[in-house]
């Protein structure tokens, strides 16, 4: 079967020495892309939600260690790895929430550790990313592939933000299923809510769907309590930005209520998340929930919709707990209840190939 990856996300130039993203800022109303020749380009395209989505921040922060290193002017080892590890940090604190990035960061930099020179530390470094990049592609993939099994010819799904090409470097994870599941021949259409604050399924979501020719509607993110319980929604797929070994999920804010309102109706709840999302080592209590920006509530388009003076809640993420979710979708297959004795069932598994 041949694949379609949608529009891609991140891209690398090799001639130019410059990662290529799409500047998600501008959608839906313009297509443009951002060319970052330094690490701080990176990372502001980061924090600033140019570039967003567990994956693509993560391939992103790799090509922007990877950029660091090109540009290191330093004579000998030790002075490279000191500007390495300040690239690192400036990578690392520019989200505090999705996984990927810390896993991302982690590899580029043990390339560069186990480098004996500096040319080969660059070399292996971006090595790493390129390889990374295509990782991601072929990993989506296969994620969609499996978690297409669970949808039926004819399902009406509804998404929550954006997990699809722009959240990846290609194809997307919960929208890469329903791409898969296209492919295969089913005919399958998305609600896909708007996600307040910043809109990322009205702006993000449904651009990408339908630049790509997938049935898609946007409905107000206090619509779905009504829109399950007049049965318009046959199951729910959203990504995720980390995984505990528990099963509890971090994704956008707003996840864990859909949740509950899935679990009301019986309509299965799915998480798709590929295995660099998944974060076996802390508890829910460990991990920072980010909390935006003011003005991402209290404006639209630079427009004030609040009093001045207002306070405001604005956490970027929630957790939805494991006795919520029907199943999670990885490139290494659907992950079922008990996710404690799952999950840690495939990791241990992907461990052993990766040692062998």
């Amino acid at each position: 079967m041949e694949y379609r990856y949608g529009l891609m996300t991140v891209q690398w130039d090799d001639k130019d020495k410059s990662l290529v993203l799409i500047d998600q800022r501008r959608l839906p109303n313009r297509l443009e892309y951002i060319r970052c020749k330094s690490h701080e380009q990176v990372a502001d395209c980061i924090k600033s939600m140019a570039v967003r989505g567990a994956p693509a921040i993560g391939v992103a922060a790799a090509f922007g260690l990877a950029l660091a290193a090109i540009n290191s002017k330093a004579k000998d080892k030790d002075s490279f790895m000191h500007e390495m590890d300040a690239a690192f940090k400036l990578l690392r604190d520019t989200r505090p929430t999705a996984i990927n990035l810390f896993w991302a960061l982690e590899r580029i930099m043990s390339k560069a550790r186990g480098a004996d020179s500096i040319d080969k530390a660059r070399e292996a470094m971006l090595s790493e990313a390129v390889a990374m990049l295509k990782e991601d592609l072929d990993v989506n993939r296969r994620l969609g592939d499996h978690g297409s099994l669970l949808l039926n010819d004819g399902d009406r799904i509804l998404t929550h933000c954006n997990a699809g090409s722009l959240a990846t470097v290609g194809y997307g994870t919960a929208l890469g299923v329903i791409r898969a599941a296209k492919e295969k021949g089913k005919r399958i259409s998305v609600i896909a809510t708007e996600t307040r604050p910043v809109m990322q399924g009205a702006r993000l979501t449904a651009f990408e769907l339908k630049h790509d020719g997938i049935d898609v509607s946007i409905a107000p993110d206090t619509s779905v309590a009504l829109l399950m319980a007049r049965g318009m929604i046959d199951k729910v797929i959203v990504g995720a930005d980390r995984v505990l070994r528990d099963g509890h999920v971090f994704n956008k804010i707003g996840t864990y209520q859909v949740a509950i309102l899935a679990k009301e109706h019986n309509i299965p709840f799915y998480v798709a998340a590929p295995l660099s999302s998944f974060d076996l080592k802390s508890k829910v209590e460990d991990v920072i929930i980010e909390e935006r920006s003011y003005d991402e509530v209290v404006k639209i388009a630079g427009k004030r919709i609040a009093p001045k003076g207002i306070r405001v809640f604005n956490p970027a993420f929630d957790v939805t707990p494991p006795t919520l979710i029907t199943a999670i979708i990885t490139e290494k297959g659907v992950l079922e209840p008990p996710y404690e004795q799952s999950i840690a069932s495939v990791l241990v598994n992907e461990q052993m190939m990766n040692s062998t």
